[in-house]
């Protein structure tokens, strides 16, 4: 099966120059950064030393200011410019991975259409996540059929109902928020006809800059004067759980500086944070870390992926199954910060999984 891989790439030129190809560039800051040497840092990323400052130089002569800092004992250190342009090629891959995978998974099914003997694939609309991420890379190692799609979760859920995918990937929190965000989701979900997967546990909370330096507390400091906030889009389950603790709360959501503003990730919203152009914002602990960046825990959740009953028994189904259920990918999950993989490939019940009544009657809203 054909793997496909895109990866985002940016130029920088100034005035009508040649444009400064940064793939080279960023990936010699970053051994910089790591290494303290600039010969280390060469050898490395297999640049010959005289490559390497040839590139630095062509890059500051850009710029106008150096990217590079040398001082005793300390090495070799990033400018705040050298280091602005790391985060922004780190928020850029973030931003746009998710999309440049579904886009790379389109094509890979375009290009195999007509390989014979190939197994239908199976078709997976999913809100975006390391979890998913990690077995999606399981997926392409083992050469799964499985064509896949980053999307909101409620996209998802209402593509499953459409029959326009096979899995839906979304998420539940446990406890308080549980019954509304199931009810949400059961307007697509038919406990007759649809059951679920379990994917992973995970945590979601607070996050902020490292080091904490206004000292948020909780989602009722987002409101404090010059706290800049960054939100997840319109649609995706964590802006909606977000809307629903700021409701339980009696918070207005108005009083948040930046509550509209849209990012697509998790990692997408602590890569902007990282960066420094905003405070706080809500997601996983598993892209706090990713960025080191403070956390406060706020809830736990389940992820899921909804499939109908029907689907359960076909080849391509049962592979994934299969391959959710291995010991090493449990310990791949159970290796992310503030994951489990406890139950992780296990197939319930809509009713058991959200303490419905046996059969409840639900009409999909389509």
């Amino acid at each position: 099966m054909l793997n496909i891989h895109i990866r985002p790439h940016w130029e920088i030129s100034i005035k009508g120059e040649a444009p400064l190809d940064t793939g080279n560039l960023l990936g010699l800051l970053l051994a910089i950064q790591d290494t303290g040497s600039i010969a280390q840092a060469a050898k490395s990323v297999k640049l010959s030393y005289r490559y390497a400052w040839g590139l630095l130089r062509a890059a500051e002569q850009l710029f106008g200011q150096q990217l590079l800092q040398t001082g005793r004992g300390r090495g070799t250190v990033l400018t705040p410019l050298a280091q602005k342009l790391v985060w922004a090629d780190r928020r850029i891959a973030a931003r746009l991975s998710p999309t440049l995978q579904s886009l790379a998974s389109e094509l890979e099914t375009e290009l195999v259409r007509l390989t014979a003997g190939r197994l239908r694939a199976l078709r997976l609309d999913a809100s975006h996540g390391l979890a998913v991420a990690a077995l999606m890379a399981r997926v392409d190692r083992d050469a799964l059929p499985i064509d896949s799609r980053y999307r909101t979760s409620t996209d998802a859920v209402v593509a499953l109902a459409r029959r326009e995918c096979d899995l839906a990937g979304f998420h539940v929190p446990i406890g308080r928020f549980q019954a509304q965000t199931a009810a949400w989701y059961l307007r697509w979900l038919d406990p007759g006809q649809h059951c679920l997967v379990r994917v992973a546990g995970r945590e979601q909370g607070l996050i902020t800059a490292r080091g904490n330096p206004l000292g948020l507390r909780g989602l009722a400091d987002l409101s404090s004067p010059g706290v800049r906030f960054v939100n997840r889009q319109a649609g995706s389950g964590t802006r909606m759980l977000l809307e629903m603790m700021l409701a339980d709360q009696d918070l207005p959501a108005e009083a948040i500086q930046g509550f509209h503003s849209a990012e697509f990730t998790h990692s997408a919203v602590a890569a902007y944070i990282a960066s420094g152009m905003a405070d706080a914002g809500v997601g996983m602990r598993a892209a706090s870390a990713q960025f080191k960046l403070d956390f406060i825990p706020l809830v736990s959740e389940t992820y899921y992926f909804a499939v109908r009953r029907d689907a359960l028994d076909e080849p391509a189904m049962a592979q994934l199954l299969a391959l959710m259920r291995e010991p090493a990918y449990h310990a791949q999950v159970a290796a992310l910060p503030g994951y489990s993989a406890t139950g992780t490939g296990e197939v319930v019940s809509i009713e058991e999984a959200f303490s419905l009544p046996p059969r409840a009657a639900m009409h999909p809203a389509l």
